[in-house]
């Protein structure tokens, strides 16, 4: 039995300005095509009826043929609320490992995103410094910016 991770999904209201987002800020990579996903088989997956999906994959930073972000929107929109705090049930966060914290910070405030808490320096005895801030996208969903310096 072979197991390999594929992606992580994101459900956007609009899928084409967050994945803009993620491109601008985090460096992530169109992956084609577009999807349009709609009928029978898409109903009876998603168990929704007249179901319509359109979105994106993106290529991750680091990885040409990796994990991706799968960034997509439903037609009918459900309003169920993101998570309010780090601390949710489920999926709680994605994190980017950068080699400039404040400096990704500041192009996440650039194309519109937040900061969730305070940036904080940390020191692991035999792993190094920790740099590390959550922050949250323009839909709201939380992103962890980190740094390990020895």
């Amino acid at each position: 039995m072979t197991i390999r991770y594929a992606h992580t999904n994101i459900i956007a209201k609009d899928w084409k300005k967050l994945a803009d987002f993620y491109m601008e800020t985090f460096g992530c990579v169109f992956a084609p095509p577009e999807r349009n996903l709609s009928g029978e088989w898409v109903d009876e997956l998603t168990d929704i009826k007249d179901c319509a999906i359109r979105g994106a994959h993106l290529a991750l930073p680091g990885y040409e043929k990796g994990p991706t972000l799968e960034i997509f929107s439903y037609e009918p929109e459900n309003e169920q609320e993101l998570p309010k705090e780090i601390n949710g049930y489920g999926l709680a966060h994605i994190a980017f490992e950068v080699d400039d914290v404040e400096a990704v910070l500041e192009m996440l405030f650039k194309n519109g995103g937040s900061r969730l808490g305070g940036i904080v320096k940390k020191k692991y005895p035999e792993i190094g410094v920790l740099t590390a801030v959550y922050a949250r996208d323009p839909e709201g969903n939380i992103i962890e910016i980190l740094n390990w310096a020895k």
